[in-house]
């Protein structure tokens, strides 16, 4: 999947576009200039300690090669070393694994998708990952293969889609996985109508954070190229593709997140360590619908509080985090509408705006008129796709999405090569404001290090452990061992 670079020609945005230039970049980018993590990996304190429940991307669109259907995409875990073994990644067992939709606009969820995993033990006497070839995932060499449930719920109703589905497994090496991508493509399960793939992908979130996390020393503006921090990285991904009618009801919008639940308790049996067990109701411990919004919107005080939410509690609890008994039932959510460090960011620009940024409330908590608002919408932070809106042909996408015209990408719903970075810096630059500024500013990653796919699951293929880019720093000069 490729997509056109626009850096070298002039931008001249219509008013929405230049609102949601405005609004999204002074919520993203000043903030996140300050303190963030990237998309949603390690974003708060408490999560950053778990990464198996750690929500890293979510993705929501309409895929060109499915246009009758919705492809729904969350990641786990992230920042995966491809050779990190002899304990490669897996799902949390322990962990409950929601997608949600909603529907109608009222920020709760009308339908959920439920992944449970269930890791097996084919070869227990065995130290490797796989006591010989991994040839499919039913392979009986796998040592510890992993099994999954898909439950969807609606209107109280509980249906088991599928059970007893295998992941992928881990790209160990030409030893282990010889056939990687054939491996992985027998891990694509039919589902209904639709199918679901869980299991290691390359990481397809791009961006030069460690440059940003340096006080904003973007390379660019020092002559230099940026630097992918996620290049050659893994992560854990759950695909699921359905048609647009099982999700559906009121308008063709739909709002999207994803969470991470663990049972309320954690006992260790018999004083050891070796076989805990859990307990007790589950507990949402990780929450995603828009990227960024938890590292560079949220302060850390209340960074855990967050993942700890519901979205149809936003409305009445973000207020009382910021400044209590300022909320109202327009929106009026202080941390969406005056971000801390737009405001002190403007010893930097003036022409950054600040002060009560009712266009970010658009951005974050209601979708834009005309493009993805939802009828009778309740303010809440979710991804909010417009299903309606014909996919870009894979070669026509813009990185930039919406900003760039193209209104099947970010924020419409968001897909993988939709550059959430450079959309917030040159938005709050100003560049969406004022057409007369080139729209060439950005963190200098302008895609991932693999091409995506053009076909389900759409992330690339996981980089292999053994041969993995990120040795050649490793490369010693005495391969003789003297």
């Amino acid at each position: 999947m490729t997509a056109r670079d626009t850096r070298s020609r002039g931008f001249r945005p219509p008013g929405k576009r230049a609102l949601i230039g405005l609004g999204l970049g002074a919520a993203l980018t000043a903030s996140m200039l300050g303190n963030a993590g990237a998309s949603s990996h390690r974003e708060a304190p408490l999560i950053a300690d778990d990464p198996t429940a750690d929500n890293t991307d979510l993705y929501a669109f309409v895929a060109p090669d499915a246009a009758g259907s919705v492809t729904l995409i969350s990641n786990w875990s992230g920042f995966q070393e491809p050779g990190g073994g002899p304990n490669y990644f897996s799902f949390g067992d322990d962990v409950l694994h929601k997608i949600y939709i909603d529907n109608d606009g009222d920020a709760v969820e009308d339908i959920t998708y439920e992944f449970k995993f269930t890791t097996l033990l084919n070869n227990p006497d065995n130290y490797l990952y796989a006591d010989g070839v991994i040839s499919s995932p039913q392979d009986g060499d796998w040592s510890m293969p992993q099994e999954y449930s898909v439950t969807r719920v609606q209107d109280g109703a509980r249906t088991v889609l599928a059970e007893g589905l295998r992941t992928a497994p881990n790209n160990v090496g030409p030893n282990t996985t010889p056939d990687y991508d054939a491996i992985a493509n027998q891990a694509i399960h039919p589902l209904g109508a639709g199918k679901v793939f869980a299991g290691q992908r390359a990481e397809g979130f791009y961006a030069d954070i460690a440059g940003i996390f340096d006080g904003l020393n973007v390379r660019p503006l020092s002559n230099l190229a940026g630097i992918d921090t996620f290049a050659g990285y893994n992560v854990l991904s759950i695909a699921l593709q359905v048609p647009k009618a099982d999700l559906v009801a009121v308008d063709d919008v739909v709002g999207i997140w994803t969470t991470s639940e663990r049972q309320k308790v954690r006992v260790f049996n018999a004083n050891s360590g070796a076989q805990p067990i859990n307990t007790g109701r589950w507990v949402q411990v990780s929450r995603l619908g828009n990227p960024l919004v938890n590292e560079v919107v949220v302060p850390l005080k209340v960074k855990d509080v967050f993942n700890t939410l519901r979205p149809q509690q936003d409305l009445d609890v973000f207020p009382t985090l910021s400044a209590p008994g300022t909320g109202s039932t327009d929106g009026d959510i202080p941390l969406v509408t005056d971000p801390i460090l737009a405001n002190q960011l403007q010893a930097v620009d003036p022409a950054i705006p600040s002060g009560d940024r009712q266009d970010l409330v658009a951005i974050f908590l209601t979708g834009l008129d005309g493009l993805n608002k939802q009828e009778n919408v309740r303010p809440s932070e979710i991804l909010r796709l417009n299903t309606a809106i014909p996919p870009t042909a894979f070669a026509d996408q813009n990185r930039l999405g919406v900003l760039e015209g193209d209104n099947a990408g970010f924020p419409n719903g968001r897909r993988p090569i939709d550059d959430v970075v450079d959309i917030a810096i040159q938005a709050v630059a100003g560049e969406t404001a004022d057409p007369a500024r080139p729209n060439d500013l950005g963190d200098g990653v302008n895609g991932p290090d693999k091409p995506f796919l053009n076909a389900f699951p759409y992330l690339a293929s996981p980089y292999s452990g053994f041969d993995d880019i990120n040795n050649e720093l490793r490369v010693t000069d005495n391969p003789g061992g003297e």
